[in-house]
């Protein structure tokens, strides 16, 4: 008997708890030991269009795009690879082409795929381009609740993916 109520006490907690917000912001990065010749003046973050995307893109998503773009803008400002004093001038543009959630279960492995440019402003030229494609999983031993367990599959996922993005830019050459 004290098990049956231990156990609902412990559901019952849980189901009270709210699981935690959205958050994409990509912790641990370094300042980049180069610069790019030149000078970041926009980013944007959109879904892809429907001939343009290669999985499940969340239909109740409407805010993923701009936390993705505040947390690339954060992780772009903290690597510090853009020259702010160079005479060219791009745009990143993020086409989030991918991030198909988890229905259920006791593991939550989310997937992410995005194709990442970099676009002269003066000429429109794409001078880098990188789709960026992983997962995040979180194991059933993360969290009792499930929300909990399906928000942080969804954060890993889109964190590592700005990450790759941010890693290859920053040895990428953007100079030709």
């Amino acid at each position: 008997m004290k098990i049956i109520v231990g156990a609902l006490a412990i559901a019952f907690l849980a189901g009270c708890a709210s699981p935690p917000p959205l958050n994409f912001s990509v912790q641990g990065l370094e300042p980049s030991t180069r610069k790019i010749d030149a000078d970041l003046k926009s980013i944007s973050v959109s879904f892809a269009g429907p001939s343009e995307t290669r999985g499940e893109i969340p239909s109740n998503g409407e805010g993923v795009p701009g936390l993705w773009e505040s947390s690339l803008k954060e992780g772009v400002n903290r690597i510090a690879v853009f020259d702010d004093d160079s005479a060219r001038k791009v745009n990143v543009f993020v086409k989030i082409t991918e991030l198909d959630i988890p229905g259920g279960g006791a593991s939550m492995t989310t997937k992410a795929s995005a194709i990442y440019q970099v676009v002269n402003r003066k000429t429109g030229k794409v001078i880098y381009e990188r789709e960026v494609s992983n997962i995040g999983t979180v194991s059933g031993t993360y969290a009792f609740y499930g929300v909990t367990r399906l928000k942080e599959s969804i954060n890993r996922a889109v964190q590592e993916n700005i990450r790759i993005f941010l890693d290859a830019i920053s040895v990428a050459n953007l100079d030709a």
